[in-house]
């Protein structure tokens, strides 16, 4: 680690960056910033996360939701992952060259976690759900980039990007395996589909597209209620980076509108592809 007077440490990296930027950082991310911690750190904090981790693993086996030992794999992963990320982000956006090839890690990561949840392993096929999050993510972040919305530094362009790879992965993995349990549970449907003369892609539509939909309604709902309900990580980012509520805001709308774009796109992708029988599930359908 560090010490925080090091100039390589994350914190000088990323304040460095920011000076660097000039006027567009301001409006994306603030200039003032904010003193003292946002997080108190130490053994109070461990207390709290073991607490919450045994309590979540506790629920899922009294309440028989699935394998009690996943929230604590999850919490684990999460404290190590986000040590390492901690560690190497400094470098990170020392280079526009490093961001971009970490935002491809993200995407590498988030198309296997997609694959591994629809088919069951993480097999070749799995390789196909780059696919739907590069056809979801790349278009809002070139055109943000374009028109200026977005500064072309790292510092802006990586968490931009962390947020819409994250949302495109959710809504592929939800879309993904709503087909997939619709197909299995009502095969007799899609035969008789097929059947009629119906094409593949035409069957998996009549039986799945319905419930594959219910893979927007969270970001949907989560969009409606903004600033109601929640205050997501955006918005309370750039107010505690030193941005005024408005500009906040601002970010804010910008994503949660991107997300609707990009769950979109890699919800549709993601069927088409299951229908064109690239991606399937452990119990493979008829062409």
């Amino acid at each position: 680690m560090w010490p925080p007077w090091s100039e390589d440490s994350p914190a000088n990296l990323n304040a460095a960056a920011c000076r660097r930027l000039g006027d567009p950082t301001r409006h994306w991310l603030g200039s003032t910033g904010v003193s003292g911690n946002v997080l108190s750190l130490g053994w109070p904090l461990a207390v709290l996360l073991s607490v919450f981790t045994i309590a979540a693993a506790a629920v899922v086996r009294s309440a028989g939701l699935g394998d009690w030992r996943a929230p604590i794999t999850a919490a684990a992963r999460c404290v190590v992952q986000l040590a390492a990320v901690s560690l190497v982000i400094g470098y990170v956006l020392r280079s526009m060259w490093w961001t971009v090839a970490f935002v491809g890690f993200m995407v590498l990561v988030a198309a296997g976690t997609s694959g591994r949840r629809i088919t069951g392993s993480l097999g070749w096929r799995s390789t196909w759900m780059v696919l739907p999050i590069l056809l979801a993510v790349s278009p809002p972040i070139a055109l943000a980039l374009i028109a200026g919305v977005v500064p072309v530094e790292p510092i802006a362009v990586l968490p931009t990007s962390g947020i819409l790879v994250g949302g495109a992965m959710t809504a592929a993995t939800l879309a993904g395996r709503r087909v997939i349990d619709e197909l299995e549970a009502h095969r007799g449907s899609y035969d008789a589909a097929l059947a009629l003369g119906f094409t593949r892609r035409q069957s998996v539509g009549i039986v799945a597209r319905g419930p594959a939909a219910l893979a927007l309604v969270p970001g949907q709902d989560q969009t409606r209620t903004v600033g109601l309900v929640t205050l997501p990580g955006a918005f309370v980012g750039v107010l505690l980076a030193g941005a005024s509520p408005v500009e906040a805001g601002a970010a804010q709308a910008f994503i949660l509108i991107a997300l609707l774009m990009v769950q979109a796109v890699a919800a549709a992708v993601t069927i088409e592809l299951i229908a064109a029988a690239q991606v399937r599930g452990k119990s493979a359908l008829p062409a």
